[in-house]
């Protein structure tokens, strides 16, 4: 079994940074995908960015496109979101996730329910 734990949420202001990371433990998977997700209160859960473990292809939602990046360091089993230029849109509670049937997001993130394992969350609120 894979466990995921998520952290560095916080309260931020507008323009502001943050880095989730999301550390795994448990299971070895020969490879897979790892997503990120988001749900604000009321708002169906989003997917926001994934990156594949084999070849590293990553995509990002349109709304997040240019400000998050999705890392990856496999020593540390540990998946990173830098979020730069924060909004107040980006509030939500931010779950990391994994699909291990998948060996490359060239062609874009599985959906969600892809997603065999998830994470508890991590909440992101951003307001002045």
């Amino acid at each position: 079994q894979l466990q995921l734990v998520e952290s560095g949420g916080g309260l931020v202001q507008p323009g502001e940074s943050l880095r989730l990371s999301c550390a795994a433990s448990g299971a070895t998977l020969s490879w897979y995908a790892i997503g990120w997700f988001r749900q604000a209160p009321g708002k169906e859960r989003e997917g926001v960015s994934c990156i594949s473990s084999s070849d590293g292809s990553r995509r990002y939602a349109n709304s997040v496109k240019g400000r998050f990046t999705i890392s990856m360091d496999s020593a540390r089993r540990t998946i990173y979101l830098q979020m730069n230029n924060l909004k107040p849109e980006d509030t939500a509670v931010y779950y990391c996730a994994v699909d291990p049937r998948v060996n490359s997001v060239q062609r874009g993130c599985p959906p969600h329910t892809e997603y065999d394992y998830w994470g508890q969350g991590t909440q992101v609120i951003v307001s002045s």
